[in-house]
């Protein structure tokens, strides 16, 4: 700590770093200052007075959000002065709040509640009846009570600061006062429901969640989104088996409080009733249920003939599978049938960039770094939109510690708001880029984010492009969904095994190639929804639907959703997170336990198939997944080692297609997701 300051409050000696508000150097010494208008990270309001204190000498009470430490500084923050203080500013706040704790969906988290309890009068000295307007329906997710909102502002700092959107406004003045939409009487934002779940009070309510149950009859589970790569951490609470609500007031992830539309109500696509619960078996040409025993067998002997025929199989997996499922489904294919067929919906060029990048330290970028580097630059993506917690990061960078944002993108990106420089490019924009290279060589460090129109040969230009500016660079290489970069460090490639060493023996065939050959006796698709169109071949589909692939498998097989299983599974800046099992549906069974069963079946030894019993197989076997456990046991993140040489792959640009999901769609899961095809935003789209 450089330059500590020195003060004394309610006796404690503290010390904090110069300039540091008052209300957090009382947390320091673990004293808590109650606010309700405060809050970390945003713009100072000091409009509750809640968080009113004594100073000696002071002439009067001062508000602890606006006041930063000085030396010598002797505060109270309990004296009688402010408690009467803080009853009085409760007692005006309480003048029209409806008396409805037992129905508001904010009981038992409100905390104007804890605050009444806490100091609050035993009466009201008003006797004038209590202004009341309606409920209004801002979307089909946010619900706002005017009676209950307490104006502290939290709503519209969150909205045009933290999400730079700015939908949220006040409208009328005095007694009258109340936050109102940017667009009358309906929202048009990204539905992220980050007011509600900062706002302190029943003010705004979820209208996933509004009066379903109240938070001590859910069980609570801290998981990783299973929507887009970034990594979020979602808190589900259940109840009845039932998903009900997500959010992460904790801030237990990578992503603190910050959750968009996907990771915090998407989560209904789970409890859909077009859910699988039984395996299918073609039967007359069509699909009929059958027993979990009947559809193993009938696999197990059509896979054993096949593999004891030297038949020719094609396997495609997902980037929603874990890193224990990816490895295990490369080892089946690998050891079991000896085909190196095996490959997944790339989207980004993640091989090329380790590759070139191949003898070089600190040039892979992490979550951290879209927050912490001085300079960063949006390279052929809609982040805001593809990408909203590295898009989130940003923005807190450039509020918080005023950094240089460059945006070379195809179209307009709401990054431009708080560009240093913004330009449209065509193709990969690398030409483009070159009229930036004096402003990006004054920088003392960049950090640069692309998407799918950077790959192959671009990649490699780009980071040559980065070596000549004479600068600190890092790297991301975007993509889409919550295990795509694990899957590929996991093997799922027909030229790369786990760990991106060369796969033994001659490269299989691409994803596109299967989908187009002839000669395939087996095809067996774990988890995505691709073209199937092969009357001659054994189809086995595991998904969660009856998805297009689904619908011409010969067998298909009920899967569990990432929020109904255990695993790990890598985020697009390489950081490795723990799924906890959350919720459960009958009759679905993992990816992970859908293998081992078959291999038992054929009677084919994989070893111990179980998620932890994996992962301790793919730290010892895979490059850079030798991370400490205790880390992701207790629900942080560890970031994988770079492959530091090189990449034995020649990656065919037309392999690299991003799915082009915005913040309301998130692939085949979309049609399945009533939030995500409610609001009226979607299903939107780039570069707007």
């Amino acid at each position: 700590m450089s330059n500590p300051v020195n003060l004394t409050i309610n006796g404690t000696a503290v010390q904090a770093p110069a300039g540091m508000l008052l209300i957090d150097a009382a947390k320091l010494a673990g004293i808590e200052i109650p606010a309700f208008c405060y809050y970390e990270g945003m713009s100072l309001q000091a409009a509750c007075r809640m968080c009113l204190v004594e100073i000696e000498k002071a002439p009067k009470l001062m508000a602890a959000c606006v006041v930063p430490v000085a030396e010598g500084m002797v505060v109270k923050t309990e004296s009688e002065p402010v408690v009467k203080a803080r009853k009085t500013t409760l007692e005006f706040l309480l003048t029209n709040h409806p008396l409805d704790c037992p129905v508001c969906d904010k009981g038992g988290e409100c905390e104007l509640q804890d605050m009444v309890f806490r100091y609050g009068a035993g009466e009201s000295r008003f006797t004038e009846v209590k202004h009341h307007v309606p409920e209004k329906q801002w979307s089909p997710v946010v619900f706002y009570d005017g009676p209950r909102c307490i104006l502290c502002y939290r709503c519209v700092r969150v909205c045009n600061e933290g999400m730079g959107v700015g939908a949220l406004g006040i409208v009328n003045r005095g007694v009258v006062s109340e936050i109102a939409p940017s667009h009358g009487d309906h929202l048009e934002c990204d539905e992220c429901g980050a007011c509600i779940d900062i706002c302190p009070v029943g003010a705004l309510t979820s209208g996933a969640y509004r009066y379903k149950t109240r938070p001590w009859e859910m069980e609570h589970t801290g998981t990783i989104c299973t929507h887009c790569s970034n990594g979020c951490k979602t808190t589900l609470g259940v109840r009845n088996g039932e998903i009900v609500r997500g959010n992460n007031r904790d801030r237990s992830g990578i992503n603190g409080e910050f959750l968009c539309v996907k990771g915090r109500y998407a989560f209904d696509f789970n409890h859909h009733p077009e859910r699988l619960q039984s395996p299918m078996m073609r039967v007359d040409g069509k699909l009929e249920e059958v027993s979990w025993s009947k559809a193993l067998q009938t696999i197990a002997a059509k896979f054993k003939a096949i593999r004891d025929g030297s038949g020719r199989v094609g396997v495609i997996g997902s980037a929603r599978m874990t890193n224990e499922e990816a490895f295990l489904l490369q080892k089946f294919a690998r050891t079991v049938f000896g085909t190196n067929n095996i490959d997944h919906q790339r989207s980004g060029d993640v091989v090329t960039l380790l590759d070139a990048l191949s003898g070089k330290t600190g040039t892979l970028g992490s979550t951290a770094d879209c927050y912490n580097s001085q300079a960063v630059l949006v390279l052929g993506t809609d982040l805001s939109q593809q990408h909203p917690f590295l898009a989130n990061q940003v923005r807190a960078n450039f509020r918080h510690h005023k950094a240089s944002v460059y945006a070379v993108t195809a179209g307009p990106v709401r990054e431009d708001k708080i560009a240093k420089a913004s330009l449209r490019a065509a193709g990969d924009g690398l030409a483009e880029l070159e009229s930036l290279k004096t402003k990006l060589q004054a920088e003392k460090e960049l950090l640069v984010l692309f998407g799918d129109s950077v790959k192959g040969e671009s990649v490699r230009k780009l980071v040559a492009f980065g070596e000549s500016l004479g600068i600190p660079v890092k790297y991301i290489a975007l993509v889409d969904y919550v295990n795509s970069r694990g899957v590929m460090d996991m093997g799922l490639l027909p030229d790369l095994g786990p760990g991106y060493h060369a796969a033994e023996g001659p490269a299989g065939m691409t994803l596109p190639q299967m989908l187009v050959a002839d000669d395939l006796d087996m095809l067996w698709i774990a988890g995505a929804d691709v073209k199937v169109d092969h009357p001659d071949a054994f189809v086995v589909v595991q998904d969660l639907f009856l998805t297009g692939a689904a619908q011409k498998a010969d067998v298909v097989l009920p899967a569990a959703s990432a929020y109904e299983k255990n695993g790990t599974v890598t985020n697009v800046c390489g950081e490795v997170q723990r799924l906890k099992k959350a919720a459960e549906t009958v009759g679905a069974k993992s990816d992970l336990a859908i293998i081992g069963l078959i291999a038992r079946g054929m009677g084919v030894d994989l070893g111990k198939v179980d998620a932890d019993a994996v992962f301790a197989e793919i730290q010892k076997t895979v490059r850079g997944y030798n991370v400490p456990l205790p880390v992701i046991v207790t629900g942080g993140a560890a970031q994988t080692q770079p492959v530091n040489g090189r990449v034995p792959a020649n990656v065919l640009p037309e392999l690299i297609q991003s799915a082009r999901d915005t913040l309301f769609t998130t692939g085949s899961l979309t049609r399945y997701s009533k939030v995500l095809n409610e609001v009226r935003e979607a299903p939107g789209g780039l570069y707007r």
